[in-house]
């Protein structure tokens, strides 16, 4: 790992987001509507998805299976990454949460130049990226076997490297340091927004989970507490990659699918991090991880309904990459919280951000694999208010 200066995290967000408004005022005064002006005093637009980008079929990536390439008819390929990159395009966001596994198989720096910034790359200066597992760990699944990248091509491709490769040591995706790894802060109007890193079973982890003790995982969740002790604003958004609450986790005899953490190792991890929002009355979590689309209902730490002062989840696994399968059906989830949920489809949600509420607004723009335009009718909106 890279050694460097400290410098705020959240520092570093703000600063990115004021140099793009900079660019962004002078660009509209010149009559260009957009990209990046910001048209609302009082709302902001936030477009949020992950699980984009399929693995570049390329010389590099000659031993890797073709199932498991882009041009594979059972991912969503490079249509469906275009697809989502311009859905998000013309929500003309204020910003672009996204929310872990950019870039397949296990992240590469040439894999995310040659396959997530070919659709995405338009939005780079408003993207505020969480880190997914296919950004950390290694990929020796389907008959590949790809070394983990423990977050250098992820670091490399949004914070900026050096002529060799070496990752800046900070940037737009947070801290690369052995003491910090990506986890930041930043502020749209009346909204914190908070970007995690739940990567704790990787070697830049020390495969640790635990969140009480000295270890990356156990600092990051004490700087969780003392960020969200020192934020003034009113409304609060969290994001990180696995779902602490999972939609495509059937229910065993030992684990519902309603437990904290069912889905995985990561999410259990991250129920300290549900304790700590749920204190702070936090507006929204965010997650990807399961390729599907899925809204739950407001919950306390448990798991349990809690309309009064819960938060409610939204899993935005579906763009691009591939589909999962839901675990139940309409009406008969397993986790009985999953209010809506589809997985025939890719698509990206968005956030108005207003100064005391948001609205959603999730439209799929491109049917899934064996799917066809009757997945498209799917739509999930609404409004809510912060607590």
């Amino acid at each position: 790992m890279r050694r460097a200066t400290k410098v705020s995290a959240a520092a570093v967000g703000l600063a990115v987001l004021a140099v793009t408004g900079t660019a962004v005022a002078a660009a509209h005064q010149s009559g260009n509507d957009w990209p990046y002006a910001h048209h609302g005093s009082a709302s902001y637009t936030l477009a949020a998805v992950g699980d984009i980008a399929c693995e570049p079929d390329d010389s590099e990536n000659a031993g890797t299976p073709t199932s498991l390439k882009c041009g594979s008819p059972a991912l969503g390929g490079v249509r469906a990454e275009f697809a989502t990159a311009k859905q998000a395009t013309d929500m003309h966001p204020d910003a672009v949460a996204l929310l872990g596994d950019e870039q397949y198989q296990v992240g590469k720096l040439t894999d995310f130049e040659q396959s997530f910034e070919q659709a995405w790359g338009g939005l780079k200066m408003l993207e505020r990226p969480a880190p997914g597992n296919h950004e950390y760990y290694s990929y020796t699944k389907k008959g590949d076997n790809e070394a983990a990248q423990n977050g250098a091509g992820y670091f490399g491709y949004f914070n900026g490297h050096d002529q060799a490769g070496t990752p800046n040591a900070q940037g737009q995706a947070g801290d690369d340091t052995a003491d910090r790894q990506g986890w930041y802060s930043y502020n749209l109007g009346n909204w914190h927004i908070v970007s995690l890193n739940a990567e704790c079973n990787s070697d830049a982890f020390n495969q640790d989970c635990s969140t009480t003790d000295n270890g990356l995982l156990g600092q990051e969740t004490q700087w969780l507490s003392q960020d969200l002790a020192a934020n003034t604003r009113p409304c609060t958004i969290a994001y990180w990659h696995q779902p602490t609450f999972s939609a495509t986790t059937a229910s065993t005899a030992a684990v519902p699918a309603s437990a904290p953490g069912a889905g995985g190792i990561e999410g259990a991890a991250a129920d300290a991090w549900w304790k700590l929002l749920y204190q702070h009355h936090a507006t929204l979590v965010l997650n990807g991880h399961e390729h599907a689309y899925a809204r739950l209902r407001p919950m306390n730490p448990a798991g349990q309904y809690d309309p009064d002062h819960g938060i409610p989840e939204f899993i935005v696994g579906s763009g691009g990459e591939a589909l999962d399968t839901l675990a139940g059906t309409p009406g008969n989830y397993d986790n009985p919280n999953v209010v809506t949920a589809q997985a025939g489809a890719f698509g990206g949600m968005k956030l108005t951000l207003k100064p005391n509420g948001y609205s959603w607004d999730y439209k799929p723009v491109l049917p899934g694999p064996g799917f066809d335009s009757t997945a498209l009718q799917y739509h999930d909106s609404g409004s809510g208010t912060c607590k």
